[in-house]
């Protein structure tokens, strides 16, 4: 078979053969055709779309083009957390300590932030000293120590969509719903997991922008996985404004310490502890979703959660102290309150736009080379629904200079719409997804 054949069937609409689609994902792996052929393909898939046994037969092919995560030797039912992405979403630095602390392992690959997301390797590499690169075999022994590790993609894992991911990004092809799925799963079935949870956001700041865009992702990745089989539950919930009230790195850090010390809370904590209770159920460890909400409780009242961070930082290299004093996280030169400057409602947010105002500071990249800078960002003050005077604080702005608060508050000031009449507060989750089907939740369910 050539390249050209199977484009050919794509370009009609044709379902291809498992044979194909091995050829196309090992082609990518090891750049064996040219570019502009896999382009080709992946425009033609993206117009065509593919069956669901086709999914899953890239799904498995692309995880079978590079390495696998053997985790056999670690003992119990390893459960992985994925997110499809936000601001302010910094779950993974709440929830792998405290279901580590209620008996779960956590054996966790992450990535970087690009764009107007965060990364949870970014924000872990702004704890001094943290390393979240790991050898799998050093990867293995502190999970199996301590019952937790956060690290960065080893080996080759999935190298077809590391190729195919960047021409989608330069080929408009990045919202074709089997390619997301495919590129999703082949790197956390390689990570070696032995059931997901899956965060999959809607709104404003997130990937899908709709719900019924974002339940269609849900649902496809479960039937997948199923298909796959690997045990996965999808819960969509809210990226309408930012998850956390701290956006950037060291902030973010900080934010999760303080619920894990039992000093904050919020929809951060909310949305933690629903993803982790599902974690610890499907693991075993809960007879239900809700009883694993309950001992992820007892672990932050307990300081177990916080104990269980204090082992991964110092396993990982990093200053265990943080933990007991945020102010050895980075810190910025200039940090400047803001006040809202108008009475009403807060309305509605563009949570894109806000992850980019952090992004500017230097709390993001703009390409995977450029440094960041780990202390800035800003703390959010405001929720959809509150009441605000003039006098109301707006944010704190966490700035490396003047002129960079100066752009981050008139970009801030941007994004958030504020309106005469009260509009409710904003829901954290709308739906569970399982192989039984979905089940909305909240207004209309």
């Amino acid at each position: 078979m050539t390249m050209l054949e199977i484009i050919g069937k794509k370009k009609y609409g044709q379902e291809l053969t498992k044979e194909e689609i091995a050829f196309f994902a090992e082609a990518a792996a090891e750049k064996t055709v040219p570019d502009y052929q896999l382009a080709a393909l992946l425009m033609a898939i993206r117009l065509n779309g593919m069956t669901d046994r086709e999914t899953t037969d890239l799904t498995l092919a692309m995880r079978d083009s590079g390495d696998i995560a053997d985790l056999s030797a670690i003992p119990g039912i390893k459960v992985d957390k994925h997110s499809t992405g936000g601001v302010g979403d910094t779950t993974t630095l709440v929830l792998a300590p405290l279901v580590a602390a209620c008996g779960a392992p956590v054996a966790k690959m992450s990535g970087r932030g690009l764009g107007h997301t965060g990364g949870t390797l970014d924000k872990l590499e702004s704890i001094p000293g943290l390393s979240v690169t790991l050898s799998v075999e050093d990867f293995v022994r502190q999970v199996k120590e301590i019952g937790v590790a956060v690290i960065g993609q080893t080996g080759r894992l999935a190298p077809a969509d590391k190729t195919l991911y960047g021409l989608r990004d330069v080929t408009s092809t990045v919202d074709s719903l089997p390619l997301i799925v495919s590129s999703i799963l082949s790197k956390k079935l390689a990570a070696g997991s032995d059931a997901i949870v899956l965060d999959v956001k809607t709104g404003s700041g997130a990937i899908m922008r709709t719900l019924e865009d974002s339940l269609k992702l849900a649902e496809s990745m479960v039937r997948v996985g199923e298909l796959a089989g690997k045990p996965i539950v999808a819960l969509v919930s809210s990226m309408d404004q930012p998850l956390g009230t701290h956006v950037g790195n060291a902030l973010e850090v900080k934010e999760a310490i303080d619920i894990l010390a039992g000093r904050a809370g919020g929809d951060l904590l909310e949305v933690s502890l629903t993803l982790g209770g599902f974690m610890l159920h499907l693991a075993g460890r809960a007879e239900t979703p809700e009883a694993g909400q309950q001992m992820m409780k007892q672990a932050i009242a307990s300081g177990a959660g916080l104990e269980k961070m204090k082992q991964m930082i110092a396993a990982q290299g990093g200053d265990p102290s943080v933990c007991d004093d945020v102010t050895r996280l980075p810190r910025a030169k200039v940090i400047r309150p803001v006040s809202c400057g108008v009475s009403g409602w807060v309305t509605k947010m563009d949570t894109m736009a806000l992850g980019m105002a952090a992004q500017a500071m230097g709390a993001g990249r703009l390409t995977m080379e450029d440094r960041l800078d780990y202390s800035v960002g800003y703390v959010l003050q405001v929720r959809i629904g509150d009441r605000v005077e003039p006098d109301t604080p707006l944010c704190v702005l966490h700035a490396r200079s003047e002129a960079d608060a100066d752009r981050a508050e008139a970009a801030i000031r941007s994004a958030i719409i504020f309106g005469r009449e009260h509009c409710g507060r904003a829901q954290n989750f709308h739906a569970v997804v399982t192989k039984d089907g979905v089940r909305r939740l909240g207004a209309g369910s």
